[in-house]
C-alpha cells in the first residue's frame, strides 16, 4: 500500500490542485492538518466550503485521511473545547477524518484530532488505547505535531514538539506517526523529515512555498519511503534501524 503524505497546506489553492493529480497514483492520501489557515483574508467558513470538495475529489479517486491541526479549529465541541467542527462534512464524501479508524488490508489508520483541552486529551488517549487493542500487522497514526525532541520538530532554533505524544509511543508503539505542524525541521541541517523512536517511524514533510507541496511517499509493501522538496529529495527503508544522514545540505 502506498500512502502519500502532506500537510500544512493552509489553503493553498495551487498545491491542494497538486494533490488532487497525484491521488490516483496512491491507495491513500493524507492531510496532516491545518488545511484552513486562519491568517487568510478568505473566512474560515468560506474555506471550508472550497477544502471540503477538493477532499471529494481526492476521494472520488482514491482513500483519503484527514486530521485536523491548529488552523482547523472552527469552534467549540460539546465540551466547550475547540475542535474542527467542519471537518464532519467530509464524511459524507467517504473521507475518514477526526476520531475515525480506517483498516485497509492489514494496516489500521488511527485519526487524531487536534485536541484542545483535557477532555479532547483523554479522548485521544481513550482512541489510541481502543485501537491498539485491535491493531494487526501494521500501525500508523495522524498526528498534526510531532514529538517534543524529535528532529522532526526542530525549528532551526528550537525543539517545539507535542509533550504527551511521545509517552503515547512509548506506550503503544505504532509503525508509523505521520505528522505535520511545524514548517521547518525538514529544511534545517539539525532537522529531520524522518526519525525512528525504538519501533515507531515518525514522519514530517514540512511545508514549502509554491504550486507544489513538500511530501512523502511511503510504501509499505516494498518498505521504500522518499522526501520530495524543492531541496530534493532523499529516501529511507522502513527496515533501517536509524534515518539516514542527511543528503541535500
Amino acid at each position: 500500500m502506498r500512502i502519500l503524505l502532506v500537510s500544512d497546506l493552509h489553503y493553498t489553492l495551487p498545491q491542494l490542485d497538486w494533490v488532487v493529480r497525484a491521488a490516483s497514483s496512491v491507495d491513500l492520501v493524507v492531510l496532516a492538518g491545518d488545511l484552513l489557515d486562519i491568517s487568510s483574508p478568505v473566512p474560515l467558513d468560506a474555506q471550508a466550503v472550497v477544502i471540503l470538495r477538493y477532499l471529494a475529489l481526492m476521494r472520488a479517486q482514491t482513500q483519503v485521511a484527514v486530521g485536523s491541526g491548529n488552523h482547523d479549529l472552527t469552534g467549540p465541541d460539546p465540551q466547550g473545547e475547540q475542535a474542527a467542527l467542519w471537518l464532519g462534512g467530509a464524511r459524507a464524501s467517504g473521507v475518514a477524518t477526526d476520531g475515525d479508524a480506517l483498516l485497509l488490508g492489514d494496516t489500521l489508520i488511527t485519526i487524531c484530532p487536534w485536541w484542545d483541552g483535557p477532555v479532547g486529551r483523554a479522548a485521544v488517549a481513550s482512541q489510541l488505547a481502543a485501537d491498539a487493542a485491535r491493531r494487526p500487522a501494521r500501525w500508523v497514526w495522524i498526528y498534526h505535531w510531532p514529538p517534543l525532541g524529535s528532529p522532526t520538530c526542530w525549528t532551526g532554533r528550537r525543539d517545539y514538539g507535542d509533550a504527551d505524544l511521545g509517552g503515547w509511543i512509548a506506550q503503544h508503539k505504532p509503525d508509523v506517526v505521520l505528522t505535520g505542524h511545524v514548517h521547518e525541521p525538514p529544511f534545517k541541517p539539525a532537522g529531520a523529515w524522518a526519525d525512528r523512536i525504538g519501533s515507531t517511524w515518525v514522519f514530517n514533510a514540512g511545508r514549502q512555498i509554491g504550486p507544489v507541496p513538500a511530501c512523502i511517499d511511503i510504501d509499505l509493501g516494498t518498505g521504500d519511503v522518499r522526501w520530495s522538496s524543492m531541496m530534493g529529495s532523499e529516501a529511507l527503508r522502513l527496515d533501517d534501524p536509524q534515518a539516514p544522514p542527511r543528503s541535500v545540505f
